[in-house]
């Protein structure tokens, strides 16, 4: 079996973090014996669009550079036609767009913010996901949103995780920790409300990165994963949420995590088991739940260590590839009868 991988979002060295968790299903995909291509920004020609603040984030910053999109995809299109494959793997529906005009066979998988712009469209995503011989949502929140939108075969595949061989020692003092885009839709707005006073702790860049002074912007993967492991908590209060990639690193750390009841996370967390989930948009809720774990660590202990397991149990590597691979069988037709 011969896959090419599409996506506008890939990491372009092994420190770069765009496009991460892509990467890291790519190798483990070969890893089983499989030749996957990956047709990314950097093998077609993007004209400096897909990197730094992502496709839709660089367009909201110059909204003039929207006039080299239609290039873009022409581009894109193009090299996904000359990929040697049984099968195309369209990664967020932008590519599953470019998918549809090769004439090969496609898969396409939805995170998240695809979908929340195909609500604006859905009349372009709905052919686009009608004529993939299979839909992949990371989440059950997602695949949902993809039925509504059209989709008629959808099978639900979380990003993997790998667990740290221990768990690391915190801080002191401790620290709260918040990862992700510095944007409204995550929640840090009420992040900066419920935190006053608390040590927090920011990685991760964005439009409001004003309003966060000390935040260290967008880090690299190893020091990310040292965050984690120093972090008393891990905050997710996003406002809506494909999947939670910053959640489950989390879990595998061990770390107790505070998130709203909001898409993929609700997949994750589990409240009072592996985390406390709290209303979305709601400070006072918020800061009650960081409260609570940071006033208590053996709460802390016992809830991190059950994410810990959650993230082992449910969202190994070993099983996302196995899912990934049955997927790409019942694709192309070949599963057992």
């Amino acid at each position: 079996m011969k896959v090419a991988v599409l996506t506008t979002s890939y990491p372009s060295d092994r420190d770069h973090g765009a496009g991460r968790f892509v990467a890291d299903a790519v190798e483990r995909v070969r890893a089983r014996g499989v030749a996957v291509t990956v047709i990314g920004p950097e093998q077609f020609g993007h004209f400096g669009i897909a990197y730094g603040h992502g496709i839709v984030g660089n367009l909201r910053r110059r909204p003039w550079r929207a006039v080299l999109v239609p290039a873009l995809l022409l581009n894109f299109v193009r090299a996904a036609r000359r990929a040697d494959a049984d099968l195309l793997h369209a990664h967020w529906l932008a590519a599953g767009w470019v998918a549809a005009r090769t004439g090969k066979p496609y898969v396409v998988q939805v995170w998240g913010t695809d979908v929340e712009l195909a609500r604006r469209a859905p009349w372009l995503a709905r052919g686009v996901l009608r004529r993939a011989r299979l839909v992949i949502a990371a989440s059950r929140a997602l695949a949902d949103a993809a039925r509504s939108l059209g989709a008629r075969e959808v099978r639900v595949i979380p990003s993997g995780v790998d667990l740290p061989p221990e768990v690391g020692e915190e801080a002191e003092p401790a620290e709260v920790l918040y990862a992700g885009r510095l944007s409204p839709e995550k929640g840090v707005l009420e992040l900066l409300d419920a935190a006053q006073g608390l040590n927090l702790v920011v990685a991760g860049d964005g439009p409001l990165r004003d309003r966060f002074p000390l935040a260290r912007g967008f880090v690299q993967h190893e020091e990310l994963q040292h965050l984690y492991a120093r972090a008393a908590v891990v905050v997710c209060p996003s406002q809506r949420e494909g999947f939670g990639v910053a959640c489950l690193e989390a879990m595998a750390h061990g770390r107790p995590v505070v998130a709203t009841h909001v898409g993929g996370l609700l997949d994750l967390v589990v409240d009072g088991e592996t985390g406390i989930v709290v209303p979305p948009r709601d400070p006072v809720a918020l800061r009650s739940a960081l409260d609570r774990l940071l006033a208590d660590k053996e709460l802390r202990r016992r809830l991190g260590l059950a994410g810990r397991e959650r993230a082992r149990t449910l969202f190994s590597w070993e099983d996302v590839t196995d899912a990934t691979l049955a997927a790409y069988a019942e694709a192309l037709g070949t599963m057992e009868r």
